[in-house]
């Protein structure tokens, strides 16, 4: 692992932060990445992590990482929620071919706590899983031929169930064989926009709690022997983070009426994410903080990844 604290999970905001940290023009030795706009509000960015050397800086495995960003979710109309899902549907399909083939069975994993409205994604996202294998097991005349076997689950956090979620997931592997995991979780990010608007997919499975310092047994083909699918929404960041980014605001402001000198300039070019924290840490000041919006976020983000879901199986 790289020394540094990156505290987010989304690998493209990992490769932004190393690149600024060395002052690297160029891609990252070990690292492929592409941009793609699907439309004026919903945009794909696309990262290969392709050897140990990729691996090393910035702390990811080697595996595809897809990120897709979606403007104004929170005001977003039924079509552009769609059109999001719709995207999510095509990148999560391209994905899983990548594992396994089309009648391949899938166990559909949520991430986190239902009473805790930012955490609460991956449970509200089973609710609206179609789930077929009981059907196929037990009324399979109803089905057509072909239909992928889907089950769903969501099973709790350690702190209500006294169980690592690795530990659940292994023993309903091991009893129902499915050929592919997907993941949902909720995550930490290193920009306040991000919050609720990113969805990012990865094939590399997940480390629940890693971008909140409460790291938790990875969920991964190492510990479950089937390939995970990770799909992730950045729903908080820390307090840092906040003031990191109402810095840059601030300065630009200053900027902007002519009050800049080198020091302003210098201050916007750095990151100053670990400064702030190391000065918020002794008065345990700092927070992981949600926007107000978060309710009806998490509705929109729970319709995008559901649907996107139900249309990739």
């Amino acid at each position: 692992m790289n020394s540094i604290n990156f505290r987010t999970d989304l690998a493209s905001e990992r490769r932004d932060i190393y690149q600024k940290a060395n002052h690297l023009e160029n891609e990252i030795d070990g690292i492929e990445s592409t941009k793609e706009d699907i439309n004026e509000n919903i945009k794909v960015e696309r990262v290969k992590i392709t050897n140990e050397n990729g691996e090393k800086a910035i702390g990811k495995p080697m595996g595809n990482y897809i990120t897709i960003d979606v403007k104004n979710l929170k005001i977003a109309q039924e079509d552009e929620i769609q059109k999001a899902a719709e995207t999510l549907s095509n990148e999560l399909k391209s994905v899983i071919d990548i594992h396994i083939d089309k009648q391949g069975e899938v166990l559909v994993v949520g991430l986190g706590n239902i009473y805790v409205t930012p955490d609460s994604l991956g449970p509200k996202v089973i609710n609206e899983i179609e789930v077929t294998r009981h059907i196929i097991n037990y009324l399979p005349q109803y089905v057509e031929e072909g239909t992928r076997m889907v089950s769903a689950i969501s099973p709790g956090v350690l702190g209500t169930t006294g169980i690592e979620t690795v530990e659940i997931l292994k023993g309903i592997v091991d009893n129902i064989n499915p050929k592919l995991v997907i993941v949902i979780d909720a995550l930490a990010s290193r920009s306040i926009e991000r919050i609720s608007s990113t969805v990012q997919l990865s094939d590399t499975g997940i480390v629940p709690g890693a971008g909140v310092g409460n790291t938790r047994s990875e969920i991964s083909k190492n510990t479950l022997g089937i390939p995970v699918v990770a799909i992730g929404i950045p729903t908080v960041v820390e307090t840092a983070v906040l003031v990191n980014d109402c810095l840059d605001l601030f300065i630009q402001k200053l900027q902007d009426e002519a009050k800049s000198n080198d020091y302003l300039n210098q201050l916007k070019e750095e990151d100053n994410y670990q400064e702030i924290k190391e000065v918020l840490l002794p008065k345990d000041y700092n927070l992981i903080v949600t926007p107000k919006e978060i309710d009806d976020l998490i509705e929109n983000m729970t319709e995008i990844v559901a649907t996107g879901i139900n249309q990739s199986l």
